[in-house]
């Protein structure tokens, strides 16, 4: 089926970590199996980088809608003092 996805930007300040809920990050895929969905970080942040908050520090490419329901995911600023705001979309 068709995808469809919906997202809200979220903007990050120096040193911010936003958590992704499924808030930010809607999708669906037309099937009963939202479950199974992934995500690919085509463009990551600029400042920063988004992270399984499993393993900080270490960015990531992909994860699951499954990751987001159990808030797994996050958009990480690093600090950049000549970028006080980022949004991710």
């Amino acid at each position: 089926g068709d995808i469809v996805l919906l997202a809200k930007p979220v903007t990050l300040t120096e040193g911010d970590r936003v958590t992704l809920t499924t808030d930010v990050p809607v999708a669906t895929d037309g099937t009963s199996k939202p479950e199974k969905l992934l995500y690919a970080v085509s463009l990551p942040p600029v400042h920063g980088q988004i992270e399984h908050i499993n393993y900080p520090g270490v960015p990531i490419s992909s994860y699951s809608q499954l990751d987001v329901v159990a808030q797994k995911v996050s958009d990480v600023h690093d600090n950049s003092h000549g970028a006080s705001k980022e949004s991710l979309r």
